[in-house]
């Protein structure tokens, strides 16, 4: 079990103003791994409100599949870490056509590697419909098979509801 928070929430749930709350809490520098990639106009826009969103102690890293990497490269110049999201990484993964195992596996040892605070953000997305279609139907069950995972792995969870926090773990 490593000692990391993995933060979980809905869209729009405050649950990476959270996240980002708590690494900041921490002195030093502070890594954020981001796992987003800018396909549009409108997402370019999010990463941008993101970036206005951090201060000067702050390293970020764009690393959309290699998560495992970024963290164990980002623990070696921060005080403290930010991955946000993995949603988005499965997304990628899923899209590049990447088995899962392999991948979910090594996030676990990084996390367990992490010498400094680790905080990993994640959406909720089982809480809704069935989706429609086989690509969003396989998107919410790994997603909510990543979640379990983590949270297995994790010290602490927390879910946010409305910009509150419910501990969870």
């Amino acid at each position: 079990m490593s000692g990391a928070l993995f933060v979980l929430g809905g869209a729009r749930s405050g649950k990476s103003r959270y996240a980002q709350g708590r690494v900041e809490s921490h002195p030093g520098t502070l890594a954020y791994i981001a796992t987003a990639q800018a396909f549009d106009a409108e997402m370019e826009h999010r990463i941008a409100r993101h970036q206005d969103d951090r201060d000067a102690r702050w390293t970020t890293l764009e690393e959309p599949l290699d998560l495992a990497g970024a963290i164990d490269r980002a623990a070696q110049q921060a005080d403290a870490v930010l991955v946000d999201c993995l949603t988005l990484w499965l997304t990628n993964l899923i899209l590049a056509d990447m088995p899962l195992d392999e991948p979910v596996a090594a996030l676990g040892k990084a996390m367990d590697r992490c010498p400094c605070p680790l905080v990993l953000v994640s959406n909720e997305v089982g809480m809704s419909i069935v989706p429609e279609n086989a690509l969003a139907r396989r998107f919410r069950d790994e997603a909510g098979r990543l979640n379990q995972t983590v949270a297995a792995w994790a010290d602490e969870v927390q879910f946010i509801a409305a910009g509150l926090p419910l501990k969870l773990k």
